[in-house]
């Protein structure tokens, strides 16, 4: 189909993006979701991207007490691995970073919805599912959407292609990190149950 054989062909300027599961989420997540709906009954919340829900302060979890904690340790070290990785394909030596860490919780009840939105004073991003909202195990749940974050390529660059967006799907003990710079949006929840994630950033010092 091809005739020009001996081209070589790839992929410039690809955006790295991380998930992982994190094995200890059955025992950590009932005690996050426990302290986020108890915390969010007593405090009124703020108005961020959220359209409906509740957007808890921005701090490193302190309301969590030690549940907190254990995630935030867990945001480092997926952090670490993955400035490591960028660092190692770009074939950079590993070097020792000063991080910024901001944390939010959020309640999406039916209806709720995050517009599209970028964090352009942060290096990571990333989200960690608590409760996907759904009675039923198996559901698909409410997923979060992360848009090309070059609209030129999007938009005039074949836009027939399927390559502007990426959903992930909010499964509990679910972890996604991405840069900063990339678009992201929630879509109107449909669960039947609160859907509960812990968003952050994460800043190089000195910045950027």
């Amino acid at each position: 189909m091809f005739g020009l054989k001996g081209m070589g062909s790839g992929s410039l300027f690809a955006t790295p993006v991380l998930e992982y599961l994190w094995p200890d989420a059955p025992e950590l997540n009932p005690l996050l979701r426990k302290s986020i709906l108890e915390h969010a009954r007593e405090h009124a919340g703020m108005k961020q991207t959220n359209i409906g829900g509740w957007h808890s302060s921005t701090g490193r979890l302190e309301f969590c007490g030690s549940a907190g904690e254990r995630l935030i340790h867990h945001i480092f070290e997926m952090t670490e691995e993955a400035t490591g990785r960028l660092h190692a394909q770009c074939g950079l030596p590993p070097e020792p970073l000063n991080w910024t860490l901001t944390a939010w919780a959020n309640i999406n009840r039916r209806g709720h919805y995050n517009n599209l939105h970028t964090h352009p004073t942060a290096t990571w991003s990333g989200v960690y599912y608590v409760d996907h909202g759904e009675s039923n195990p198996s559901a698909e749940g409410t997923a979060i959407h992360l848009y090309d974050p070059n609209p030129a390529r999007t938009n005039i660059f074949f836009p027939d292609l399927p390559t502007g967006t990426f959903r992930f799907r909010p499964e509990p003990g679910l972890m996604i990190l991405f840069p900063s710079y990339v678009p992201h949006a929630v879509p109107p929840h449909q669960g039947d149950r609160p859907r509960i994630s812990i968003a952050f950033n994460l800043r190089k010092e000195p910045f950027p």
